[in-house]
């Protein structure tokens, strides 16, 4: 013992160093051994392992390890909770910069506190700094009771931050765990949203709904994967949180790291062939579907199509890939789901995302076989003026290059919601087999040749000789590129290079909009 008045010695540097090791040891141990098995048990990877799975080797640097919460009620005065449950940070993906957040289940089960939010929020007020994506790994029980308020408004700023990074950087949440209450809010003001078979996502869990209406569900009935997507809020599911991150890095592969940037061009020196096959994917029956899927993958790069939210409204399909090189965006009917006629569910999932390929400078492809939008009461009822209304504002808005190709069936309204020249597209053009009418042969002959069928003997037969005589006066592209409203009409095979000529003649489009803050129609 010293004597009275003396004072310890001074830490030397190689106590002070071997403090630090041991403090960084046992805060990157998270919620300690027994909890990572635990994890693991439960098929899921930790915090740490996605951020290390996710990121280029080496360039993960942490920032607020030693970050804890200042709650001093209902014991947790006394309770260390490393890096306050959430693993916070910058790195390199595919040599991209992101800015990112991981929840740790395995400290107090991923709880949100204030201070845990409040790193998140700062990651992403980074992202935002510096232009770069920002990726949020969600695996948490919810807002950490024991703070009260404190929480809720680390969500609050976290939700801020969401919508002052929308449209500026990329954002994609990852669900590979529980995320419920307010906290789904997060994900859902995010771009994307790629949620593992482990994971479940919902506003109010199954026992409150029970108290609330007596029904009974279960969580993977109410959150699942499955449900969310049919739902149309989750883009992207994954068997388990490896293929997440896999899907993460992706998505990130076709996207500029912020709205200032365009979009990755990888190099492609290899010639445009034709492709034959092309010629014959469309059936002679006007009214035979087709895998619309088919096209897409003939005419991109090594048939490498990224779809998004294919389990929701699979009347349309969108997605990414690549023509020689060029990120694009694909929007496509699928006139083997409802004929691909539009409805409510797929005039919002178009719009949304021909808005994110407009923000991120990414050219849009947009392939046409629409009859149109689809009738009924309960599309009437459910506002299908104002849905269907959502993608004319989104195309019109759009000021990326905008590429039309059509390949059957162009009518009414719904022709000109999928970016009809009228809308701004840059290029229309269309196969031989292409339609484009205000309706369909069969409902405009019984208009337009009503007496002459009345008036015949045999009304059946004069109904089919003027069906065949309305289809080859007016559904056909030759009309339509008579009045410059398709600007050529090619042959199938040649659709590759057709888009591989356009883009690059489009690379330098610049197109400006009237000064305002937005436009009033509500995505």
């Amino acid at each position: 013992m010293p004597k009275h008045g003396a004072h310890a010695a001074p830490k030397t540097i190689d106590e002070r160093l071997h403090e630090l090791h041991a403090r960084r040891t046992r805060l990157e141990l998270g919620g300690g051994v027994a909890q990572i098995e635990k994890q693991h048990a439960g098929g899921k990877l930790t915090a740490r392992e996605r951020v290390a799975k996710l990121t280029d080797e080496g360039s993960f640097q942490e920032v607020g390890l030693f970050a804890q919460h200042q709650c001093t009620a209902f014991g947790l005065g006394h309770r260390e909770l490393p890096a306050d449950g959430v693993i916070t940070g910058c790195a390199k993906v595919d040599g991209k910069t992101v800015h990112l957040a991981s929840q740790d289940f395995t400290v107090s089960g991923g709880a949100a506190g204030e201070v845990h939010s409040l790193k998140v929020a700062e990651m992403q007020e980074l992202s935002l700094k510096t232009g770069s994506p920002f990726i949020f790994i969600n695996d948490s029980g919810g807002a950490r009771v024991q703070e009260g308020i404190g929480s809720l408004s680390g969500y609050g700023k976290v939700f801020y931050f969401n919508v002052m990074l929308s449209g500026s950087v990329p954002q994609i949440s990852l669900i590979c765990g529980p995320c419920a209450g307010g906290a789904s809010y997060s994900p859902a003001l995010t771009d994307f949203i790629i949620q593992t078979r482990r994971a479940q996502m919902f506003i109010t869990g199954p026992q409150v709904i029970k108290q609330v209406t007596g029904e009974v569900v279960t969580a993977e009935q109410l959150g699942g994967a499955d449900a969310q997507m049919r739902s149309g809020v989750v883009h992207l599911i994954a068997e388990d949180d490896e293929e997440a991150i896999y899907l993460c890095r992706r998505l990130l592969s076709f996207m500029p790291s912020n709205n200032l940037e365009d979009p990755p061009h990888l190099p492609f020196d290899e010639p445009v062939e034709a492709d034959p096959e092309l010629n014959h994917v469309i059936p002679a029956d006007p009214k035979l579907g087709y895998d619309v899927r088919e096209v897409i993958t003939r005419v991109v790069d090594e048939g490498d199509f990224l779809e998004i939210q294919s389990g929701f409204a699979a009347n349309i399909v969108v997605g990414f890939a690549r023509v020689t090189g060029r990120s694009v965006g694909i929007v496509a009917n699928q006139p083997c789901v409802m004929a691909g006629a539009l409805d409510i569910n797929s005039s919002d999932k178009a719009a949304r995302f021909i808005r994110f390929c407009n923000a991120f400078n990414i050219p849009i492809v947009t392939f046409v076989d629409v009859p149109g939008f689809l009738p009924g009461v309960e599309q009437e009822y459910g506002g299908i003026i104002r849905h269907g209304a959502k993608m004319l504002f989104a195309y019109s808005a759009t000021t990326v290059p905008k590429l039309t190709i059509i390949l059957r069936k162009a009518y009414g309204g719904a022709f000109l919601a999928m970016c009809s020249k009228d809308l701004g597209a840059d290029r229309v053009v269309a196969w031989p087999t292409a339609e484009v009418a205000v309706m369909g042969a069969e409902g405009a002959a019984e208009i337009v040749f009503r007496k002459e069928i009345d008036g015949a003997e045999d009304k059946p037969a004069k109904r089919k000789e003027m069906i065949e005589l309305y289809r080859e006066s007016f559904a056909n592209p030759y009309v339509a590129a008579g009045r410059s409203l398709v600007d050529d009409v090619i042959e199938p095979a040649q659709t590759r290079k057709f888009l591989a000529l356009a883009l690059d003649s489009l690379a330098t489009k610049r197109e400006t909009r009237p000064p305002k803050k937005h436009g009033l129609i509500p995505l």
